[in-house]
Parts: structure tokens; C-alpha cells; sequence
């Protein structure tokens, strides 16, 4: 009997022993999970709508769970502050300027504290600190948007499907490409004259840089009239008197103008002769009549050569240029017989040699 009751007292202290180490093994599980045992630090953030956040909800960080929230509150009628509790480890790659803001670990997940950004030249957090907040869309407005959206895309596609329709029928300028064959031909034949021309262009670019490389070729005109400075200067010398000398010539074109303009007129002697009718009659009658008086004029100094009283004063006339002549003619003779006398005997037998 009593060894009866000492089994039952071990099996008993047995299994609470047991019981205890699972209890004790459970909390430790649970404390780890829910890192209860570890140093934290409080930090704040003030929201307008949390989107049924509730106590307990994790905290995470650059997608790493790193707290929990520890108390919701209202701050004022339409506010509401969240008090979060995160180990106080991670606290160095927080930043006082980064934000909180409220998300869902999926698409219907349970709500969470979403910590994000913060500059490097900013300080870390420190406990109590108020963290900016980015309002984020709840899922009502989430849907709503949704809905809008489904909604243009209801219309996009009875619009496409319109238009669709459209060109099966071959309405429009799109619906006559697809179901014409004779405009289809004549942009192919437009297709191929720009290809064509694409390939012309091509020619005329490869002409082009042929013709800028002779530019490099030392020794032609090209190169030196580009780089040879004397060439250049003396083609700039050579068109600055093209254009003086067209300038001269414009003046002269001027000139020519004026006088032309004034034989027009009638204000000048020429102009008068010119287009005066009566002047050039006028003219032409006074050069007839000093014909007239020529020819009598000669008439009568012939008559008076023949008259008795002027025939003395002819005849003296007459032999006083016949003796300027004789005068004139005796010199060359004398100098002539001169010539012959002073000829030596043997150039003049040489010159009757000559002669024979």
C-alpha cells in the first residue's frame, strides 16, 4: 500500500515536472516570437486614419519585422496616434526623417507600421521621437479606384471594338488601306520611290563626303585654296577689284544714262539735232548753202585769176613758189655731185664690178 502511494507521488511529481518544463519552454518560445525579452524603444507617429490597426500589429522595417504597436490613442478629433515599441538594436539605421506609414502584410493581410527612408546625413532616433507620416490609400479607396479603373477600361475596349468594326466595314481613311487594293498599290509605289530616293540620298551623301575628302589631298586646288592663306588673300584682293571695277562700270552704266537722257532732251545742242525736225532741216539747209557759196566762191577767185587788173599779182605769186621749189630742189643735187666726187677709186671700180 505504501509503496503503491510513493509510485502515484513520483508519477505525479513526474508529469508536473514535465508540465512546468513546457510551460517554461512555451513562454520562451512565445517571448522569443514575439521578442518580448529584448530592450525596446518607443517611437510615435500621428496618423488621420489608421485602417483598423489594432494593438499587437507588427512593425516592420525595410521589410524586417522589428516591433510591434503598443497603444493606439486619439491625439485630437482627427487624429490618432500610434505608439510603437521596436528593439532598441535597430534604432541606428533609423533616421529622424523618416516616415511611418500604415500598409497590410498582403492583400488583405492584417494591417501593419511601415517604417521607410531617411537620409544618412540625418541622426538616429532616439526614444519618444514623432516619425513623419505618409497617408497611404485604404482599401475602400483602393477599390474605388479600381472600379473607376475597370470602368475606362469598359470603355476603352467598346471604343476599340468600335473602331474595329469600323475598319472591318472599311470606313475611314485606315479601314480604305485594309480593304482597298488600288491604295494599297499606290503606297507601295510611294513606299518604293522613297526607297529610292532613301537610296539616291545615300549616293548623294557618299558624293559629298568623296568631294570633302579632296579637301585633304595636299597639292590640289581644293586643299591650297583652303589652306594656303596667299591664295586666299589674293582671291579676296582679285574680287575686291571685280567689284570696284563693276562699281567703275556701274558709274559708267550711270553716266551712259544721264547722256542718254539728255540727247532725249531737247534742252542740249545734240538732243535739239537729234529730235528737233525742224532744226535738223534748218541745218541741213545751212550746209547746202555754204556748198552754194563754196562752189561761187571758187567761180569768182578763178574769174579773178583771169582778170587783167589781179593777173600781175598771180603771176608773181606763180614765180615766187617756183623759185621756193628751185631753191628747195638745188641742195639735194649739190649734195649728191658731192657724194660722187668723194668716192674712191676702188669703190668705184667695185661698183662698176657690180654693174658688169
Amino acid at each position: 500500500m505504501k509503496t503503491a502511494n510513493v509510485k502515484r507521488a513520483v508519477t505525479v511529481g513526474i508529469f508536473i515536472f514535465i508540465g512546468l518544463v513546457i510551460f517554461v519552454a512555451g513562454i520562451l518560445i512565445l517571448g522569443g516570437q514575439k521578442r518580448t525579452f529584448e530592450k525596446k524603444i518607443k517611437l510615435r507617429a500621428v496618423f488621420s486614419n489608421v485602417g483598423g490597426l489594432q494593438k499587437g500589429n507588427n512593425v516592420w522595417f525595410s521589410g524586417v519585422k522589428i516591433g510591434t504597436v503598443d497603444k493606439i490613442e486619439f491625439k485630437s478629433t482627427s487624429q490618432v496616434e500610434v505608439i510603437m515599441k521596436v528593439e532598441e538594436e535597430v534604432k541606428r539605421y533609423i533616421r529622424r526623417n523618416s516616415k511611418a506609414r500604415i500598409s497590410s502584410e498582403g492583400f488583405i493581410g492584417n494591417k501593419i507600421v511601415e517604417i521607410f527612408g531617411g537620409s544618412m546625413n540625418s541622426p538616429n532616433v532616439n526614444s519618444n521621437d514623432l516619425l513623419g507620416v505618409e497617408e497611404s490609400m485604404s482599401t475602400d479607396e483602393l477599390m474605388a479606384t479600381l472600379q473607376k479603373n475597370n470602368q475606362n477600361l469598359l470603355v476603352i475596349t467598346n471604343n476599340f471594338k468600335e473602331i474595329s468594326a469600323r475598319l472591318s466595314k472599311g470606313q475611314g481613311s485606315v479601314g480604305k488601306l485594309l480593304t482597298d487594293e488600288s491604295l494599297a498599290n499606290s503606297l507601295n509605289a510611294t513606299a518604293v520611290t522613297l526607297r529610292q530616293a532613301s537610296v539616291n540620298a545615300q549616293k548623294l551623301t557618299a558624293n559629298i563626303a568623296a568631294y570633302s575628302a579632296q579637301f585633304q589631298n595636299k597639292g590640289s586646288f581644293v586643299h591650297d585654296l583652303v589652306t594656303d592663306t596667299i591664295i586666299f588673300n589674293r582671291l579676296k584682293a582679285a574680287t575686291t577689284e571685280l567689284n570696284m571695277v563693276s562699281k567703275t562700270g556701274s558709274d559708267v552704266v550711270n553716266d551712259l544714262k544721264v547722256a542718254s537722257s539728255k540727247l532725249n532732251s531737247n534742252n542740249s545742242v545734240v538732243g535739239t539735232l537729234l529730235n528737233d525736225q525742224e532744226t535738223a532741216n534748218n541745218l541741213k539747209l545751212t550746209l547746202r548753202n555754204l556748198q552754194t557759196s563754196t562752189e561761187k566762191l571758187n567761180e569768182n577767185m578763178e574769174a579773178m585769176q583771169h582778170n587783167f587788173l589781179f593777173r600781175g599779182y598771180f603771176n608773181k605769186k606763180e614765180k615766187a613758189e617756183a623759185k621756193a621749189a628751185k631753191a628747195k630742189s638745188t641742195p639735194q643735187s649739190q649734195t649728191q655731185s658731192s657724194d660722187v666726187k668723194t668716192t674712191p677709186p676702188q669703190q668705184q671700180k667695185t661698183a662698176s664690178d657690180s654693174l658688169q
